[in-house]
């Protein structure tokens, strides 16, 4: 999941850009690899494609990217999306969603940690500090990982991440 991590921190300059005046772009990554990016500076929305020797790697992320999480997960009801950044590699595929929910952060972190259970997850990580709570796990059986966090507030924000092995 190597070029996850290397998609996701190229999305963060990305939103940096975003507030400047490029919409589009090429660059080569510390790895060697060609990369391309563009912006709509109307919906903010930004994508990117990174070609290396495994294959594609695509990102787009935005609040009005469609959201789709595995099977037996929904959205905390009543979320607001904040971002959705979906990633697509050779050796797997990624989500984090971040959103705002009207309840407190125990009620999200409980909605995701039932469903991640009833899913096959194994729950390996329950945390509680200072107003923020986190949930995390995975289910062997593919590979997946889960990390859920919650933090107190009005409205109470959260990030949920979910990532996968292709074939695991």
């Amino acid at each position: 999941m190597r070029k996850t991590a290397i998609i996701l921190a190229g999305a963060a300059a990305l939103a940096l850009a975003a507030c400047g005046s490029e919409t589009s772009g090429e660059f080569t990554t510390e790895d060697g690899q060609n990369a391309e990016y563009t912006i709509d500076k109307d919906t903010g929305e930004t994508s990117m494609t990174v070609e290396g020797p495994d294959g594609t790697a695509t990102m787009r992320s935005g609040a009005g990217v469609p959201v789709s999480l595995p099977d037996g997960f929904t959205l905390f009801p009543g979320s607001k999306i904040v971002t959705n950044t979906v990633v697509n590699q050779p050796g797997g595929q990624g989500t984090m969603i971040t959103f705002e929910a009207d309840a407190p952060a125990e009620a999200v972190v409980a909605h995701y940690r039932d469903a991640a259970k009833a899913a096959g997850f194994d729950i390996q990580l329950e945390m509680n500090t200072n107003g923020t709570r986190m949930v995390g796990g995975e289910r062997k059986a593919d590979g997946s990982s889960l990390s859920v966090t919650a933090t107190d507030g009005k409205p109470t924000t959260g990030q949920i991440i979910i990532g996968s092995e292709k074939g695991g």
